[in-house]
């Protein structure tokens, strides 16, 4: 029997475990990133760790997120960042340069590689037939201290294509189209490989796209094959060297497969408030649109810039609209000002941001009260933009170009003649914005630089044979890390100040949250479905560990975010009946008794004294995060291994 892309890879990177389907594997990391607004966490963890130099082959930290600087905190945190790369051998991309995953995806990624990133997009790089993966903060400084990192060997989905998109027809509306037949939750436990005939007729930008929001499905990451049109981005970003062609074997069995003919395809837009809510542009009709945004690492490529400005070119933005643009790259940006893209661009009336992640984050350009606007992003979560009550559609850069143009929701094809878009032989290659690192010799005489906003890692959770303690809060399916720790300007400065940003833990759900924790003392949160989607933010279980949550009680978890919490010292159980949920009320008061004895065994049992009822829960860990469990938390439990 052959073997999937992914299984290559994984069994060439193989640490610890057997790969079967289910059972925890350990794998080596070649490379890892991080952005500002967790790599800041990250990097104090590294530090706890005492780690003196990184082992992988190559670590780059991206200053992306927190790029608005309104007060002392951002930039202290890019100068704290900035100076531990330089003494334990980490790159260091300025503000300015790009959006981690597109400047990644450019400049340092490598078919067959492994690549964890403290963002969960890291996906993007399966673009260039990289395995990459989301993780917490945590995990990643574990790998760049030299550990392996952990995964539950992921089912293999194969997403046959076959024909060629139609004019108009974009690699966005590919990815919405899966996310309409799977759904955010139908990726979890599952590793997306793309083949087929179709897969020839891709660039590599529109690769990434697609793996890029494969996030969404909830999948452990998304994968193309490095082919020739691999080779020939590369080479023309001066890195021939790095390509090696990768497929799966003709005969690899995959548990799944999803047939989808590109020539079928129509724009699509995702619809408020999740990104498999997805229907045609034509027929969700003509609505006002109040703000189209252009950009993030799903949608920033030049490919993309260039196809807006040709649709931009010689015309004017409607009245009504507000148009913001954000190259993905510093490249991306000198190349759309060389061929003059960047004049059609703002002549038409369009606002240009800077190269970084900006409105995606919720950091500026939040719309107006009840406005709808369109985003090339990749989450319309409610709230998420800024504004509380404003309708966000996920589309495509044609969509978002035509529409900024109408002033309404537009299917691009109504634009007439197809694009006619040329792609330069090759790329401008200026990497003046990434920092290299002290050498080995130099690095001891480097000083890391604390700011006043940076706040030691929290305490640890110290596991106790018999845990009781209130419902202290009750939510339903779908939650994202977005509900559990919000972003957006006013808040991600405060990414390492882990007491202040405890205040608005959970703020959407229940505004008394942080408080009703405090004077409890501790507590567990109830959940529905597919709880902690979304971001990798580890801090969506630092805040609720600095609040005293000891478990997180659920129908089911998101990949990372159930890792996240388990690396924190708070245990994720599951109902082993769902219907249970129904069973307990906020504030219903509730013992989970010979946790030890529970953790050997898996199976849990909580009371819940208020009703005067036994429910039992499912909490099925490997020997290793047991230990993790007992240890206090991951940062406990590697200490532990290095001393």
């Amino acid at each position: 029997m052959g073997q999937t892309l992914s299984q290559k890879i994984i069994a060439n990177h193989l640490v610890c475990g057997e790969m079967n389907v289910g059972e925890e594997i350990g794998i080596r990391i070649d490379q890892t990133l991080t952005q500002d607004a967790t790599g800041t966490m990250a990097y104090l963890e590294l530090e706890a760790m005492g780690i003196d130099r990184v082992k992988t082959e190559l670590s780059v930290a991206y200053i992306d997120h927190n790029t608005l600087q309104t007060g002392f905190e951002n930039a202290d945190d890019h100068r704290f960042i900035g100076s531990v790369c330089k003494k334990r051998g980490v790159r260091f991309s300025r503000p300015g340069n790009g959006i981690c995953h597109q400047v990644h995806l450019e400049r340092f990624g490598v078919p067959g590689k492994t690549l964890i990133g403290s963002d969960s997009h890291t996906p993007t790089g399966g673009g260039i037939g990289m395995l990459a993966m989301g993780a917490g903060g945590l995990d990643v400084a574990v790998a760049m201290g030299g550990g392996e990192y952990y995964i539950t060997m992921p089912k293999m989905v194969k997403v046959n294509l076959t024909g060629k998109l139609s004019p108009y027809v974009a690699a966005k509306d590919v990815i919405l189209e899966v996310l309409r037949i799977m759904s955010v939750k139908g990726g979890v436990g599952k590793i997306i490989e793309y083949q087929g005939p179709g897969v020839l007729t891709l660039s590599v930008p529109e690769r990434a796209t697609i793996t890029n929001m494969g996030a969404e499905l909830g999948a452990t990451t998304s994968i193309f094959p490095s082919d020739e049109i691999t080779k020939a981005f590369l080479e023309a970003q001066g890195r021939g060297a790095d390509w090696s062609e990768l497929k799966a074997d003709d005969d690899a069995v995959y548990d799944e497969v999803i047939d989808i003919d590109l020539s079928t395809l129509e724009p699509l837009a995702a619809m408020p408030h999740m990104p498999d809510n997805v229907r045609k542009v034509r027929e969700i009709g003509k609505i006002k649109v109040d703000q189209v945004c252009i950009g993030s690492c799903t949608n920033s490529s030049l490919s993309d810039m260039l196809k807006v400005a040709a649709i931009l070119k010689g015309k004017k933005v409607a009245p009504n609209v507000s148009l913001a643009i954000a190259p993905g790259s510093k490249q991306v940006l000198s190349m759309l000002a060389t061929c003059g893209a960047l004049t059609d661009i703002i002549d038409a009336g369009a606002r240009v941001l800077e190269s970084a992640c900006g409105p995606c984050i919720g950091m500026g350009q939040s719309p107006n009260s009840a406005g709808i606007s369109l985003r090339t992003f990749n989450r319309n979560f409610e709230g998420r933009s800024g504004t509380a009550d404003a309708g966000i559609y996920l589309v495509s850069p044609e969509v978002a170009a035509a529409s900024a143009l109408t002033g309404v929701l537009t299917d691009p094809r109504e634009l007439g003649e197809p694009l006619n878009i040329l792609m330069p032989e090759k790329f401008l290659i200026n990497d003046n914005m990434v920092e290299l690192p002290a050498t080995p010799e130099e690095a001891p005489s480097v000083e890391v630089i604390y700011g006043p906003n940076i706040k030691p890692f929290p305490d640890s959770n110290v596991l106790k044979d018999e845990i009781d303690a209130p419902a202290i809060l009750k939510v339903g399916d779908n939650i994202t890390t977005d509900h559990i720790m919000p972003a957006g300007a006013k808040i991600l400065p405060y990414r390492s100040n882990i007491p202040f940003l405890s205040q608005f833990c959970f703020k959407q759900c229940d505004e008394h949250f942080a408080e009703n924790c405090k004077a409890a003392g501790r507590g567990f949160i109830i959940g529905g479905a597919n709880y902690g989607q979304g971001s990798s933010r580890e801090h969506a279980a630092l805040v609720p560990l600095y609040l005293g949550i000891k478990a997180v009680i659920t129908k089911s978890f998101a990949r990372i975010h159930a890792a996240n919490l388990i690396n924190a010292g708070i245990m994720p159980l599951t109902f082993q009946n769902p219907d249970d949920y129904d069973k307990i009320e906020q504030g219903d008061a509730l013992v989970l008794k010979n946790v030890f004895a529970s953790l050997d065994s898996g199976n849990f049992v909580l009371v819940d004294e208020t009703k005067g009822i036994e429910i039992p829960l499912v909490g099925v860990f490997t020997d290793r995060q047991k230990d993790i469990l007992k240890a206090g938390d991951l940062l406990q439990y590697t200490k532990g291994k290095k001393d």
